[in-house]
This record gives structure tokens, sequence and C-alpha cells, in this order.
């Protein structure tokens, strides 16, 4: 009989941690798209943002959760946290990073991380916004993330942080002073960067040299990921001339490219495929009716979730 009742006891008890996982699990959940947009925002990696939310839900397990008023608040503090911890500590493989490191392309149609009917929670996934956030400082991104995607308050910031409040102005001012010296380049609507994408990546396939170079604003910037893993330009390549030689070279009459057009971070993208297999994602910032940057990934690694 003493057995039964241990058997009974240690059964109930199995249950118990069951039911625990199962709740925390599912209040994990109902949050899942505002928090992996959140550690992407801050990562610009989504295997990085996917490990951040596994280690958040093992802290989430842990913690007493009858004590805690609000799940997402507390869970946005974790995942912030961790996700700024992976910031800090990754400079290092950043120095060794073969060319230039452009975040992860992410299909967002439909988007993985909720909807994104506000401008500013579109915009702030764009890859050429996540690239001049790579420039910010750890808090300094984390602020512009949770205020302007988020629309945190500074207070709410504040604690998620541990700073004050008119720290977290602060530095959110600073965010936005260097973002805007960058937006200017970025004012194109949806519509025209779809049209200036689509005539420039026609104009490469005919290698109209001429074309190319008036599709391209005299200052622009070309930005290309290869991680070494396939054939990319180590440095940005700036100019129109220098733009328009370097796309007609690769994408020109010589070689066979298949064109697939989709959504990638909320904004208008193509997957441009080589006859070998080899693949490489382009997007564009346009102003003026010019393009403005280009920004190519082809590191297969950064590739696997447009699959």
């Amino acid at each position: 009989m003493e057995s039964d009742r241990g058997d009974d006891a240690a059964g109930a008890s199995g249950a118990g941690v069951t039911t625990g996982a199962a709740e925390a699990a599912g209040a994990l959940q109902a949050h899942r798209p505002m928090l992996l947009g959140l550690a992407y925002r801050l990562l610009g990696s989504r295997d990085d943002a996917e490990d951040v939310l596994q280690e958040a839900y093992l802290r989430w397990l842990g913690v007493d959760r009858s004590a805690v008023d609000e799940p997402r608040r507390y869970l946005s503090r974790v995942v912030t946290r961790l996700a700024l911890d992976r910031l800090r500590s990754r400079q290092a493989t950043r120095e060794t990073y073969v060319g230039t490191w452009l975040p992860e392309p992410v299909p967002t149609a439909p988007s993985p991380f909720g909807p994104l009917d506000r401008a500013e929670m579109r915009d702030s996934l764009s890859t050429a916004l996540l690239h001049v956030l790579e420039r910010l400082t750890p808090p300094e991104r984390a602020v512009y993330v949770l205020h302007t995607a988020f629309e945190l308050p500074y207070a709410e910031i504040g604690e998620i942080l541990d700073r004050t409040p008119e720290d977290c102005r602060q530095l959110h001012h600073r965010a936005t002073a260097r973002v805007r010296q960058e937006q200017r380049r970025f004012t194109a609507s949806r519509s025209e960067r779809e049209r200036l994408l689509d005539a420039f990546l026609a104009a490469a396939r005919e290698g109209d040299l001429a074309t190319l170079t008036g599709l391209v604003a005299a200052d622009a910037t070309a930005w290309s990921d290869g991680g070494g893993r396939v054939s990319a330009a180590r440095k940005p390549i700036s100019g129109a001339d220098r733009i328009a030689r370097f796309f007609a070279g690769i994408y020109g009459r010589r070689h066979r490219w298949a064109v697939q057009r989709l959504e990638l971070n909320g904004e208008p993208a193509a997957l441009t495929t080589r006859e070998d297999g080899t693949r490489y994602t382009v997007s564009v910032t346009a102003a003026d009716g010019r393009i403005t940057g280009i920004y190519v990934i082809g590191n297969p690694e950064k590739l696997r979730p447009v699959d």
C-alpha cells in the first residue's frame, strides 16, 4: 500500500509539472509574435531570435508565475535583456565575419511577427533600417525599438533596462538623430521601390549600363553579404557608375538567372537564382525617383527562412 501511495504521489507531482509547463508554454505562445518581432528587431537574425525565445521560455518556466501580474511585460523584459547580452557578446564574431554583415531576410507575407498594420512596425523590420541600427549601441537600439516600434513609454522601458525614464529619453533622442541621418535616403513609397527594383533587375539582365546608371543616385551604395560562402563584394560599392557595372557584370546576358518577386522584412524584394542554384535576395531603398541603397544577401545560412 505504501508503494501505491508513493506511486500516486509521484504521478500527481508529474501531472503538476506537466500542467505547469503547458500553462507556461501557453502564456508564451500567446505573446510569441510580438516577442519574436522584438528579438528579431534587436538582433537582425531569426535564428538568434528563436534561441532567445527558447531561453526566455526556460526562465519563464522556472519563475513563480502567480506573482507575475503582466506576463507580456515580464517576458518583454526577459527577451530584451537576453537579446542585449547577445548583442554585446557577438562583437568578436562580427570582426571575423567575411565581408559585410546584413540582417537575415525573413518572409513577411504572412508575417511571423504579428500584424504590420502600423508604418512604424513595418519600417522597423526593413533591411535598410536594421542595417542602420547595427551602428547604435545595444541600449540605444533597445530603446529605439521598444519606443518607436512597440510604443512603450519611457517609464516601462526604464524598468526593462534598469534605467531612469530620462536616461531612456536621452538614448532614444541619440538613436533617432542617427537614424534620421540615413532616413532621408529612404523616402520612396512602396510602389516606387517596386518599380525601381523591377527596372533595375531588368536592366542588369540586359547589361544596359545607361539605364542602370540612370536608375541609381550618384551617391548610392550597394552592400553584399555572402558570408564567405558564395561570391559577393567584400566591401560596399559606391557611386552610380560602379554599381551599374558591377550588377551588369553579375546579371548580364552571359549568365542565366531566375527572378522571383516576394516580400521580405515588410518590403518588396526579389529572390534571384543562378543556373547553378546559387541564390541571392535583393532589396532597395530609394528617394527622389532613384535608388539610394541596394542590399544583396547570398549567405546560404541566412537564406534558409526564405525556403
